[in-house]
């Protein structure tokens, strides 16, 4: 399922960029959209921008934890970012999707997160669990801290994680969708409530 929902927002950040010179600037979990049908949707364009040659010249904010690290402190000579800072944002989005938890959950303030996305490793999936090598690779590739290196749309869709999933049909995201409404919806009913 995340691979089907990676390979979709992929394609979405890579459609707003060549089809309409758009950056996102907030990729997080809560703004990439599910529903019944297995669609995946990228939603919530409040502080996209204009890429002017490929660079997004504004500074509007976004989710300060999602913030790629050339958006939180600026080359002073070249303070202009590109997709690349999407491509960071799907990076933790990916590590928060896969694992439950976000990366930076034991920051307590915007402030500590910041400081840590600059000043230590990019976050990782756990060794402990069971991904792949290729998901590893990719999450990996997404969260390269050095933005030069860090792959645009295009390399990312000609990696192996987004071409095994581009083409897997065995995969029925509306059906997982739906299972999991469900069970959320049966533990909210047993849940006792704390308005009585």
């Amino acid at each position: 399922v995340l691979g089907k929902v990676t390979v979709a927002t992929v394609e979405a950040l890579s459609y707003l960029k060549d089809k309409h010179g758009v950056i996102h600037r907030d990729v997080k979990p809560s703004n990439i959209l599910l529903d019944t049908k297995g669609n995946v949707k990228l939603c919530d364009f409040g502080i996209s921008g204009r890429l002017v040659d490929s660079m997004a010249k504004s500074r509007s904010a976004g989710c300060a934890a999602y913030m790629a690290p050339e958006r939180i402190e600026p080359d002073p000579q070249n303070p202009d970012y590109d997709v690349r800072a999407d491509v960071w944002s799907l990076g933790i989005t990916l590590v928060e999707l896969a694992t439950g938890i976000f990366p930076y959950s034991d920051c307590k303030t915007d402030f500590e997160v910041l400081t840590k996305v600059i000043a230590q490793d990019p976050p990782s999936l756990p060794q402990d669990k069971d991904f792949s090598p290729v998901f590893r690779d990719f999450v990996s590739c997404c969260l390269t801290k050095d933005k030069k290196q860090r792959p645009k749309y295009t390399k990312l869709k000609n990696h192996t994680f987004i071409k095994k999933y581009e083409t897997v049909n065995n995969v029925n995201v509306g059906e997982w969708y739906v299972a999991l409404t469900q069970r959320a919806e049966d533990v909210a009913s047993k849940a006792p409530s704390r308005y009585v």
